[in-house]
């Protein structure tokens, strides 16, 4: 299932990838159009049979996803964002641990393969640093995909909706019950400039605030913490500069997503759009 709001510029692409290798014979592609504004149902809609589109008027991802959930059909299930790309074979991949019920795994997600080229170098020295981090190379949030067994589905269908849905996925599985898919990859096109850089940390600031919030004292955290920064550098002391970049797109992003936490201002999506250009 893919939710979509307003993304011409990206939706071809994830089809045709996903279209140029099905996963199976039976797999149904779901693209639920929620506020859109320009041609995303069109561009859709002409893929032909193999992909059903959904429109619904608000401009809303946990609306999307429930109305993906009302009229998609069987398990494992997976949730797509349009601004990514992966294959049927990978979506075959994450299928696999799922089909398992002896396995223990409710939830999937593939590895992260991150395109630098033609970034800012103080975006790519961040990213050099977050992709190491402990929890981003565990957790299932970042990705843009997640598979769940019916087991898992009804895990996630009971959050709250959240603006920062993937990691409250990714917190709902304990690590023994999630897995990242070796064998499964998906391209998910990083900011290209500082600004647009910062209003991703703003947003991914705001809304593990909110996640935080819902949670229990003792519950899994996110946060990167100062043993996680000393650890990368431990391992790779010649990322210290890109860890002074990190340091310092954390505290910008920091103070200016207080206000918005301090007003409970958990709606104002900051979107990207240098990471939608060809």
């Amino acid at each position: 299932m893919i939710p979509a709001h307003n993304e011409a510029r990206v939706i071809g692409r994830l089809l045709d990838s996903l279209l140029a290798d099905p996963a199976e014979d039976d797999t149904d592609i779901v693209v639920v159009c929620n506020g859109c504004t320009d041609d995303t149902a069109r561009i859709a809609a002409r893929r032909g049979p193999g992909v059903r589109v959904v429109e619904i008027p608000v401009p809303s991802k946990h609306a999307a996803l429930r109305a993906g959930d009302d009229h998609a059909a069987g398990f494992p299930r997976l949730y797509v964002d349009a601004d990514v790309v992966i294959t049927g074979a990978g979506v075959r991949a994450l299928c696999a641990p799922l089909a398992d019920d002896t396995s223990g795994i409710l939830a999937t997600a593939p590895e992260r393969l991150i395109p630098l080229a033609g970034c800012a170098w103080r975006v790519r020295a961040y990213y050099r640093v977050w992709q190491r981090l402990p929890a981003v190379r565990e957790g299932l949030f970042g990705r843009g995909v997640i598979a769940v067994s019916k087991a898992g589905h009804a895990r996630i269908a009971a959050l709250p909706p959240l603006m920062a849905d993937d990691l409250a996925a990714s917190l709902a599985f304990a690590p023994r019950e999630r897995l990242v898919v070796g064998a499964a990859e998906v391209v998910v096109r990083p900011p290209r400039t500082w600004r647009d850089l910062i209003r991703r940390r703003v947003r991914a600031a705001v809304s593990t605030a909110q996640v935080e919030q819902r949670q229990a004292p003792q519950d899994a955290s996110a946060r990167t913490s100062v043993a996680d920064l000393r650890g990368v550098l431990r391992a790779e002391p010649t990322l210290l500069a890109g860890v002074a970049v990190f340091v310092a797109a954390a505290v910008v992003a920091r103070r200016r997503a207080d206000r918005a936490i301090r007003a409970r201002d958990f709606d104002t999506w900051l979107r990207d759009d240098s990471s939608r250009q060809n």
